[in-house]
């Protein structure tokens, strides 16, 4: 069945002329080519999992053969594979703060082994999670690509006592932010819309809690977060910046265990353990705040009718039915609420739902079929008389994938696979609430589109010091009915409409395509530094109208259409790693330039919201971004941490925008400076501190002329993004307060306390600048809007 898919969906591929035989026929050849050789000696696989004493994997343990000739590190499953000549050899696995084990083994035949690593006594004072092999950011192919595991910032200062590891991603090199409380990733010049979000492989629409002063990760419920900046693997494909790929934890399987934390803001319980016979485990974690709690307190009768909450559920179950088949169900679910006095209301909330079979053919050969579902929502409603309402918008994303993996020899990881994903756009739904109300309905048209990949990539190893590590992606992007299709007498945005063209249900409207070469490269130089470079391009075939960088995610998702051409992005970089004093440090230099082509942005004063001809407010042109990135980790000792400095310039140049000529993008800052440190002072106490600066970002204000309406001013300007705000800086302090551990007893406890913006009494860091006109004189003024601060916190964790 997994063949004949293929075969349907390549023959498919011909057919509609999208991609020449000739062409298909050259990249096979290729790919069968780059893995033909072999030794001519018999090779065995050796499989096995590294766990700790409860069960649980370990990420990134050293599995090596004692004399040095092959090695590899664990997954994010705690798996590894090492392809072996008969023989017999002794493997050495080392887990930092456990106990180094050695096994003897006799590779005459395809061996599973399982490796249980006990914790280390003596070093339980430094012990460090580490998600990776020490020297791996040397060793790998991989640039632009961070992981972080919730172990490792755990005792770093928490806004609201609340651990989240998209901020914590916020502080890495290349990566800016808006403001205070946002949650948006703007990754090399990217926007928010471009970065692909996947909990376990299902995508996220939006990341954010309480207007972006939270994540939705719960970090309890998540075992690692990687982000890929350049590099992205073949078989993740959509976004233009970046991609974001979480994983949520499995649970124990030895034992039951709960988890949680009581906060001023939030509290949080996780319970995990194993089920049927150990065959399976689960976890599921739940999260809520009750600000609005505190508002019932209020003697104002108006304030306690006042809703601002957020509450969020993760669970996920893992069953092995055999050595070769098992399966993982995950699932998130999550809504905010905001009411304001009993009249204004929105809300907004992600659910996702992913199904994972894992299929081992073979000691060489695996399969991974994943679907996933994912639904986005956002609603908005007065209950105000004469202009009572409700408006709705949406998106939803049903997708089904296939990865295979195929290792032919220790110098080749081959993944092969393809993926399909249906997708329904509710641009947005406006009905009256009351019978008062002097509103009439207004429903935009559903959009649908189909998105079909298929795509290869290779790792190869072509000498000692050199190592590739290549793919192709070939993208199909159908935008289908029903629809309607506007056409106009000239350019949407200064011509006129003439007439327009329905499409009924399942009618092909538009169809696009797109190769994606990606390559990267990475020669040792010796075994503590080397240098890498890549090249990779993206298409985007989804847009979010959005022209504000505020936290509201009052967002509006569209395909691409007849005047809303794909996105696509050129990027170019290069690198050098170094680790220094046994991989105490590591340190790396990068640079980077990227181009768009068919990249959008809007006309002054634009009226996005409920328009049917949203192509009349916008243009389309090119833009680039480049820039520099220094990065230096300490990760041994009492005090761990980073410093990252990123140099950015992002530009755009679009026709009818700034009279044509080039102007800074929204999220442009040139300088971006993040320090986070961690200092352990004892056995039971460790502080944590974090600083940030960054230039700020270029926004546009109207001038003279134009117009106000309920005092605020549409008004002419003269220069796009010509102003910038101050800039943003602040320092966040914190420290976590361990229980005395006694013996036999299972609760642990701790105390943690933190204050966000210490200084903030001192520096307003403003989100944006409004243009308004004053109620009182009548004259025109510019109000900032920024996060109130400092903000103290208290958190007390524990688990049993």
């Amino acid at each position: 069945m997994h063949a004949c898919t293929s075969t349907i969906l390549i023959n498919w591929f011909i057919k509609q002329q999208i991609i020449p035989m000739k062409y298909l026929i050259r990249f096979c050849v290729f790919f069968l080519l780059s893995i033909s050789y072999t030794n001519a000696q018999t090779n065995f696989t050796v499989t096995g999992v590294v766990a700790d004493s409860s069960g649980l994997p370990l990420i990134g343990a050293i599995v090596k053969i004692s004399d040095g000739t092959a090695g590899t590190a664990t997954d994010n499953n705690g798996a590894f594979k090492l392809t072996l000549p008969q023989g017999r050899y002794t493997l050495v696995i080392s887990y930092f703060g456990y106990q180094e084990q050695q096994k003897t083994i006799n590779v005459n035949k395809n061996l599973v082994v399982t490796i249980t690593m006990e914790e280390d006594i003596l070093s339980s004072e430094v012990i460090e999670i580490t998600d990776k092999a020490p020297n791996e950011n040397v060793t790998d192919t991989k640039m632009g690509a961070t992981q972080i595991t919730v172990e490792e910032i755990k005792t770093l200062p928490a806004l609201f006592g609340e651990v989240d590891i998209v901020k914590n991603i916020q502080t890495l090199p290349g990566v800016q932010v808006a403001g205070d409380g946002n949650t948006g990733l703007y990754v090399r010049g990217g926007g928010a819309d471009q970065n692909l979000i996947v909990v376990d492989e299902a995508p996220v629409y939006n990341a954010s809690h309480l207007f972006g002063i939270f994540s939705i990760f719960n970090a309890d419920a998540v075992k690692s977060a990687e982000l890929y900046k350049a590099g992205i693997p073949s078989q993740y494909g959509g976004r233009l910046s970046s991609l974001l790929d979480v994983k949520m934890r499995d649970g124990d399987s030895k034992k039951f265990k709960a988890t949680g934390g009581i906060g001023i803001i939030a509290s949080r319980l996780t319970l995990e353990g194993p089920f049927a016979k150990g065959k399976g485990t689960f976890i599921v974690s739940g999260r809520r705040s009750y600000a609005d709690l505190f508002l019932l307190l209020s003697s104002n009768p108006d304030t306690r009718k006042n809703k601002l909450y957020f509450y969020d559920l993760n669970g996920k179950i893992n069953y092995q039915f055999n050595k070769n088949n098992s399966l993982y169900i995950s699932s998130y679910y999550g809504k905010d609420k905001f009411k304001f006095g009993g009249l204004f209301g929105m809300g907004w909330g992600n659910f996702t739902f992913t199904a994972n079979w894992n299929h081992i053919f073979s000691d060489k050969v695996f399969l991974n079929t994943i679907y996933t579902h994912s639904e986005y929502k956002f609603d908005l409603g007065i209950d105000q008389g004469a202009i009572a309402f409700n408006f709705g918008t949406g998106i939803t994303e049903n997708s089904v994938k296939q990865d295979y993996q195929y290792i032919p020899s220790v110098r080749h990881q081959l993944h092969l696979g393809w993926s399909v994903s249906q997708r329904e756009y509710n641009p947005g739904k406006f009905t009256p609430s009351a019978e008062t109300s002097i509103f009439a309905e207004t429903v935009l048209p559903r959009y649908h589109s189909l998105e079909g990949a298929l795509f290869a990539s290779n790792k190869q190893k072509l000498t000692e010091n050199l190592t590739l590590d290549y793919g192709l992606r070939l993208n199909m992007f159908n935008n289908v009915g029903t629809g309607t299709v506007y056409n106009y007498n000239g350019d949407p945005v200064t011509g006129t409409k003439i007439d327009s063209t329905v499409y009924g249900r399942g009618d092909i409207i538009n169809t696009f395509w797109g190769l994606e070469p990606r390559i990267a490269a990475r020669y040792l130089l010796d075994e503590q530094s080397s240098v890498k470079a890549g090249f990779n391009r993206n298409y985007q075939y989804i847009h979010q109208i959005s022209n504000s960088l505020a936290p509201v995610p009052f967002d509006v998702w569209v395909p691409s259409t007849n005047y809303f051409k794909p996105e696509a992005v050129n990027q170019y970089s290069v690198g050098y790693f170094r680790n220094l004093k046994d991989n105490t440090y590591e340190t790396s230099v990068e640079g980077y330039y990227k181009t768009y082509t068919n990249s959008i942005d809007y006309i002054d004063n634009a009226n996005l919201l409920l328009n049917p001809q949203i192509e009349t407010q916008a243009y389309i042109g090119k833009a680039w971004s480049y820039g520099a990135e220094f990065y230096v980790k300490k990760k041994k000792g009492r005090l761990t941490g980073w410093v990252s400095y990123t140099l950015s310039w992002s530009y755009k140049q679009i026709p009818g925008i700034n009279d044509g000529k080039k102007y800074f993008a929204g999220y442009d800052r040139r300088h971006n400076l993040n320090v986070i440190a961690s200092y352990k002072i004892s056995d039971r106490v460790t502080f944590g501190g974090q600083f940030v600066f960054g230039t700020g970002r270029p926004i546009g204000l109207p001038t003279g002329g134009g117009y106000a309406i309920d005092y605020f001013w549409l008004g002419v300007y003269p220069e796009r993004n010509s102003y910038r705000l101050p800039s943003y800086h602040r320092l966040d302090l914190s420290i976590t307060i361990d229980q005395r551990k006694k013996e036999g007893r299972r609760w642990e406890g701790s105390w943690s306390f933190s204050i966000y913006n210490l200084y903030g009494f001192a520096h307003i860091n403003p989100w944006t600048v409004v243009a308004q006109t004053n109620k009182d004189t009548g004259n025109k003024e510019y109000v900032a809007i920024y996060f109130p601060a400092p903000i103290p916190s208290v958190t007390y964790n524990f688990k049993f």
